[in-house]
C-alpha cells in the first residue's frame, strides 16, 4: 500500500493547490473517507437549493457536484493511463468547457451524487491494486509532468477544495 506524499517534482503548479490540501499520508483512506463526507454534504442540500448560485456567473450546487464527477473521471483516467505506461501527452482538464457541454443542471442532485460515488468507488478499486512502481509512474498532462501518486492526492484535494467552497459560498452544511 502506498503511504507517502508526492514530492514537489511529481506535479506542476495546477495540481499543487490540490495536493497541498491533503497532508495525510494514506491517500486511499482519505479517498474512502470522502465518500460519506460528500454524501452528507450533498444530502444536506434541499431540492429548492440545488440550482442555487451565489453569483450569476458561478456554478449551481448541481453543477459543482457535476464538476466533482468530471474531476474524478479525468484525474482517475490520467492515473490509469500513466500506471499503464502511457507515453502520450494527455490534454489539460478544461473544466468550464466540460461543464458548458454537460446537462448537470437538469439532473437531480441525488442522481449526481450517485454517479460521483460510483466513479470514486471505481477509482478506489483501481488504485487499491497498484504496486509501488505503479504509484511512481509519471506522464504529461498539458505541460506538466505528474505522477500517479500525485493524481490520487489531486482527487482528494479537489474534493476538499469544492467542499469548502460549498460551505463558504453556498452555505451547505458539511457535517454533523
Amino acid at each position: 500500500m502506498m503511504t507517502s506524499r508526492p514530492a514537489e517534482t511529481e506535479y506542476g503548479a495546477y495540481h499543487a493547490r490540490y495536493v497541498a490540501l491533503v497532508p495525510e499520508l494514506d491517500i486511499l483512506t482519505v479517498l474512502q473517507r470522502q465518500l460519506p463526507e460528500v454524501a452528507t454534504c450533498m444530502g444536506a442540500v434541499s431540492p429548492e437549493r440545488e440550482k442555487f448560485r451565489y453569483a450569476p456567473e458561478k456554478w449551481s450546487v448541481r453543477e459543482v457536484c457535476g464538476h466533482l464527477i468530471d474531476g474524478e473521471r479525468v484525474f482517475g483516467h490520467e492515473a490509469f493511463c500513466f500506471s499503464r505506461w502511457e507515453s502520450a501527452r494527455l490534454p489539460s482538464f478544461e473544466e468550464h468547457a466540460y461543464l458548458l457541454h454537460s446537462r448537470y443542471s437538469e439532473r437531480p442532485l441525488a442522481d449526481l451524487l450517485a454517479e460521483f460515488m460510483a466513479v470514486r468507488k471505481a477509482n478506489l478499486h483501481f488504485l487499491g491494486w497498484l504496486s509501488d512502481d505503479d504509484w511512481a509512474r509519471q506522464g504529461r498532462v498539458g505541460d506538466d509532468l505528474v505522477s500517479v501518486r500525485a493524481l490520487a492526492f489531486v482527487m482528494a484535494g479537489h474534493v476538499r477544495h469544492h467542499m469548502t467552497v460549498l460551505r463558504d459560498q453556498y452555505g451547505v452544511v458539511l457535517g454533523p
